[in-house]
């Protein structure tokens, strides 16, 4: 435990961080970081300038996603840190890791009155774990370890310190560093495994789902061996894609809406759901009834009780332990009966790939799908923003490793593909790494192009161009209201990249998309496609009549 006296407040703050291992912190600084700004300079943290606060939030959740510990971001106060919401949001709804740090008029003294002040920690605090304002500078240390333990513990999310600025500015503290300590969390009882156990063993038709809080190292490794010990077939939510491999021959597929989908005749027909990590927060894959299928909630927490959602036996702890004992005591059973789920695969499998060399141009999504999975191998990273393609991709995109596909089905916010393809292509700067986004997401976020530039990021960046909410279009036209009031103008996508120093490119055929995209990973930097897209297939695929015709077999 390192002792410090006569530091300065926001050197010693740096000093608290550098102890949690921060490697990055994404922000905009205003006036009351300058304290702060100037301790980092001379740190082993890396500061990456962002051109607004959404967007360094966004990379500071995606790190926390892919590495478990806590990203943290950094923005001034009053509108730096409202800013900053929506990333909260994100990073709490689906379950990053994420430190927001914000600054504040000091608080001893001021002479500017209320210009620029909100209460930020009253802000923040519906949407995180722990929002504190730092009064006393010697205990920033016990502040900055209390953060990171509640941002990384199950279920993990975001955290927020505001330090003001006289409090960074203050010299002579004395204070000391706190241990940062592993701790593990223990399987379920024994009791709750033998029950789950037999639950399994009398059920006729048990299916295995698998959500965002399975999305972790051990549990994948964990399932892995339920799997193949049990024989038992698994699907899983948007959020919980690629856990085990969508090639796996027991894979039933992604889970991709609430209702009407084409996976739910599969999950109807189960008389039993091993729900591993999956919580209310995403879009419900099944809805339970009384008297209905049986659930088997197994995650770190207890089940959050929900009127579609009340499952009869919770195994509450660590997710891999609790699988591994289950895999200890379980044989395959001879009686599970996964014939009419193997009918459904089959026929999902042939529906899914029907159309994957559809010449018709502008692309069709599945079309789309198929060849960006072409150009991006097994260990290569797609970011989703949110728009309807988020379901195609969630759907038809087979995965081989966790955290490939990254997308967003706990807030589903859009602006967030940009930032966190930027992250991923920071973090696996030797892995192809694509951004994909619609043309009103990627406007949200797309000053960031400029930062990935700067950076000197390998990446590509489809922007699928239909000149509207498509998503909200798609809506609009499944509820009966008249085509109105969503569709916009765009910029020439090619010259706005090449205004930033990126590479622009327009598709100009269906044919000729591979070949420009491999051309782009070749040449390095960050590139630009705009993609035409056709969004016709939508009405005829993603609504029920087609889930209907897969499930009559």
């Amino acid at each position: 435990m390192e002792n410090f006296k006569d530091i300065k407040a926001s050197d010693l703050f740096v000093k608290a961080l550098e102890n949690e291992g921060v490697e990055y912190i994404f922000g905009v600084p205003g006036e009351e970081n300058l304290d702060l700004l100037e301790s980092l300079r001379t740190s082993s943290i890396t500061f990456i300038l962002t051109r607004h606060e959404q967007g360094a939030g966004f990379m500071a959740a995606t790190y926390g996603r892919f590495t478990g510990k806590a990203g943290v971001c950094l923005a001034t106060l009053g509108p730096g840190a409202t800013n900053l919401v929506t990333a909260a949001a994100y990073a709490q709804l689906g379950a990053m890791p994420m430190l927001m740090i914000t600054g504040q008029k000091p608080i001893k003294q001021s002479k500017q009155g209320r210009f620029q002040i909100v209460d930020i920690v009253n802000l923040m605090q519906p949407i995180t774990k722990f929002s504190k304002q730092i009064v006393n500078a010697a205990t920033i240390p016990s502040l900055v370890r209390e953060a990171f333990r509640l941002a990384e513990e199950e279920r993990p999310g975001a955290v927020h310190l505001e330090l003001p600025e006289d409090i960074a500015a203050e010299h002579s503290v004395s204070s000391h560093l706190f241990a940062v300590n592993n701790y593990y969390r223990p399987g379920a009882n024994s009791t709750s495994i033998e029950q789950a156990a037999e639950m399994i063993r009398n059920a006729k038709h048990p299916l295995l789902l698998i959500g965002a809080g399975a999305n972790r190292k051990r549990i994948v490794d964990a399932l892995k061996g339920f799997v193949e010990k049990t024989g038992i077939p698994f699907f899983n939510t948007q959020m919980g894609k690629g856990v085990i491999g969508g090639y796996h021959p027991l894979y039933l597929g992604t889970a991709a809406l609430s209702s009407g989908d084409y996976l739910h005749c599969a999950i109807d027909q189960s008389d039993l759901v091993i729900n591993a990590g999956h919580d209310v927060v995403e879009k419900p894959p099944f809805f339970m009834e009384h008297e209905g299928k049986k659930v088997i909630h197994i995650n770190f927490n207890s089940a959050e009780v929900d009127e579609v959602y009340f499952p009869q036996l919770e195994l509450v702890g660590d997710i891999a332990l609790s699988f591994c004992r289950l895999t200890e005591i379980l044989e395959s059973v001879p009686t599970h009966d996964f014939s009419y789920f193997m009918r459904v695969r089959e026929n999902v499998q042939a529906h899914m790939h029907a159309m994957d060399d559809d010449p018709r141009f502008p692309m069709i999504p599945q079309r789309l799908v198929a060849d960006v999975r072409k150009v991006i191998p097994e260990d290569g990273i797609i970011a989703l923003d949110n728009g309807v393609y988020k379901i195609w991709f969630a759907r038809n995109y087979p995965t081989q490793e966790p955290n490939t596909v990254l997308l967003d089905n706990a807030l589903a916010t859009m602006g967030a593909g940009l930032p966190s393809a930027m992250m991923a292509a920071i973090l696996h700067p030797d892995n192809r790494v694509m951004a994909i986004c619609g043309d009103g997401g990627f406007m949200m976020n797309s000053q960031e192009m400029e930062t990935a530039v700067r950076l000197k990021l390998d990446l590509v960046v489809l922007v699928l161009r239909d000149d509207s909410y498509g998503m909200i279009r798609w809506k609009q036209a499944g509820n009966g209201f008249p085509d109105w009031g969503l569709e916009f103008g765009n910029p020439d996508f090619v010259l706005y990249a090449k205004s930033y120093g990126a590479e622009g490119h327009r598709v100009e055929s269906t044919d000729s998309f591979v070949s420009l995209i491999e051309q782009c990973y070749t040449k390095g930097g960050v590139h630009l496609v705009e993609v035409p897209v056709d969004y016709s297939e939508n009405k005829r695929v993603l609504l029920d009549e087609l889930a209907e015709k897969i499930c009559l077999i």
